[in-house]
């Protein structure tokens, strides 16, 4: 059940960030914001025109965060594990394969590591 869940999840992250970067999701917040803008005469641009402009833009970026956070953090281990697959396939040594798991001090002795050679 909680695997299920998660591949739910995961499935509902990715379908969004992907919807999210689409030009047609940038002219339907566009279109969303100019019938705001025109709303504002019938509503006297009271406070409460002004407050569901607020939250609505609030509740779409909380949520839009974790999803497009999940997305971003499958991506980045699936291309990790490509990169390491690479690595593995060549004859050099592998002492970077899993780097991106070491503590930060680590990482910055094999970036002075790399830049020297």
């Amino acid at each position: 059940m909680r695997r299920q869940n998660e591949y739910r999840f995961s499935r509902l992250a990715r379908e969004t960030a992907t919807q999210a970067g689409r030009p047609w999701a940038f002219a339907l917040a566009a279109a969303f914001v100019l019938v705001w803008l025109i709303s504002g005469p019938v509503f006297r641009f009271s406070d409460t025109w002004q407050l569901v402009m607020n939250t609505l833009s609030s509740i779409v970026t909380f949520l839009m965060v974790f999803l497009i956070q999940n997305a971003q953090n499958r991506d980045s281990e699936a291309l990790q594990l490509k990169l390491d697959e690479l690595i593995k396939s060549t004859n050099s040594p592998r002492d970077v394969i899993g780097i991106e798991e070491k503590p930060e001090p680590e990482l910055k002795s094999v970036r002075k590591e790399v830049a020297g050679k």
